[in-house]
C-alpha cells in the first residue's frame, strides 16, 4: 500500500516509517520539517502544516491508508494552539480521507486523555473522560480522538491508539527535557513509589502497524480504542533514575509536599502566561499531578484484538538507548 504518516519526521513517526518501508510499503510523510533519515529510507516527503487543509489533502491524495501521528505535544501552550493543531488538524485529515477515498485511518492519541489528576491503576478502555483537564494537550487529544471515532463508518475504518510516555533512541522531547531538569535535584512528589506505564518507541510503532493490519483485514477493531504500553508498570523514581543513568546522568531528588507543589505549579503557570514567548515553566499543575500519582493501564484489549505484545522490554530498551547515546556522543558520564 501507499501509506501516509502525518508527523513522519517526528520521534514516533520515523519509527513507523522505518517499519513500513521494511515491509515494502510505499511511504509518504507530511511534516513541517525535512528529515534526512526519511530521505535515506526512500520516503516521499511533503512539507506542510496540519492546520492547512490544502496541504493535508495533497498529502492524503493517492494513498490507501493514513497513520496520523502528527500533533502538538507537551504540557505547555495555549488551548487555542492545541485545538488548532490537534483537533482541527485531525478534522482536516478525516475530511481528506473522505474526499480522496482513503478507507483506513490509525490515529495516535494519548493515555493522558483519561487522566483527572488522581491514580489510574489498571485503567482500561471503559475509563471515562474526566470532567476537566489540567492541560491543553490531553484536552485536545480527547477531542481529536472523538473526531476520529465519529467519522468511523462503511467508508472509513478507524482505530485509536493510546500510548503513554514514549521513550527510546532518538527521543527529541521527553528525555532531553528530563536530562535538563536533572542538572538539579528533580522534584519528587511523595516517595516516588507510585507506579507508571511507559512504552518504548519501537513497541509503539509496532502497535500502529498491527492496528493497520487489522483494519486492512476489516476486523472488529474498527471504531475501537486501545491502550498500549510496556505492560510493565514501574515506580516513577526507578524509571526516572534508569532513564537518566542511560545517559550517564545520575538522578538526585528533592521531595515536595503535593499541596505546596500544586500551588507553586499554578503560580508558575500564571507567571509564564505573563511572559509571552517564554519557554514553559519547570512545574505546572498537570506535571505535579503526573508526578504524584500512579498511572498504568490494562492492555488486555490490545493483546486480544491486535495481538500486541511488547517485544523490547525495559532493560533491553535502556541498553539500546545507552548504546545510541554513546554512538552519538550524547552520553555524559559523571566525573
Amino acid at each position: 500500500m501507499k501509506i501516509l504518516v502525518t508527523g513522519g519526521s517526528g520521534f514516533l513517526g520515523r519509527a513507523i516509517c522505518r517499519r513500513l518501508t521494511r515491509q515494502g510499503h510505499a511511504v509518504r510523510s507530511l511534516s513541517r520539517g525535512h528529515s534526512t533519515e526519511l530521505t535515506g529510507l526512500g520516503v516521499e516527503q511533503h512539507r506542510g502544516d496540519l492546520r492547512d487543509p490544502a496541504a493535508v489533502a495533497t498529502a492524503v491524495d493517492g494513498c490507501s491508508a493514513v497513520i496520523h501521528t502528527g500533533a502538538k505535544a507537551g504540557i505547555w501552550g495555549t488551548r487555542s494552539e492545541f485545538y488548532d493543531i490537534n483537533v482541527r488538524g485531525t478534522q482536516h485529515v478525516v475530511s481528506a480521507c473522505r474526499d480522496h477515498g482513503v478507507g483506513l485511518l490509525v490515529h495516535t492519541s494519548s493515555a493522558s486523555v483519561v487522566f483527572d489528576g488522581t491514580d489510574l491503576t489498571g485503567a482500561d478502555e471503559t475509563t471515562p473522560y474526566p470532567e476537566r483537564y489540567l492541560a491543553g494537550y490531553p484536552w485536545s487529544k480527547a477531542l481529536a480522538e472523538q473526531v476520529v471515532l465519529a467519522a468511523t463508518g462503511p467508508h472509513l475504518a478507524t482505530t485509536v491508539l493510546r500510548p503513554h510516555l514514549i521513550w527510546g533512541s532518538g527521543d527529541p522531547h521527553f528525555l532531553p527535557r528530563l536530562l535538563r531538569a536533572a542538572r538539579r535535584p528533580l522534584p519528587l512528589i511523595g516517595d516516588g513509589d507510585n507506579r507508571i506505564d511507559t512504552i518504548h518507541v519501537d513497541n509503539a510503532a509496532e502497535a500502529h502497524l498491527l492496528a493497520l493490519d487489522r483494519l486492512t483485514e476489516r476486523t472488529t477493531t474498527t471504531g475501537r480504542i486501545y491502550f498500549i504500553s510496556q505492560d510493565q508498570p514501574v515506580a516513577l523514581r526507578d524509571m526516572i533514575g534508569r532513564l537518566t543513568a542511560a545517559a550517564g546522568v545520575p538522578a538526585t531528588f528533592r521531595r515536595l509536599p503535593r499541596r505546596s507543589a500544586y500551588i507553586a505549579g499554578g503560580l508558575m503557570e500564571w507567571l509564564w502566561k505573563c511572559a509571552p514567548g517564554a519557554q514553559g515553566p519547570p512545574l505546572t499543575r498537570f506535571l505535579v499531578a503526573e508526578l504524584a500519582t500512579s498511572h498504568w493501564f490494562d492492555i488486555g484489549a490490545a493483546k486480544a484484538d491486535l495481538a500486541f505484545a511488547p517485544t523490547i522490554d525495559i532493560p533491553t530498551g535502556l541498553a539500546l538507548l545507552e548504546q545510541h547515546l554513546r554512538s552519538t556522543g550524547a552520553f555524559r558520564p559523571a566525573t
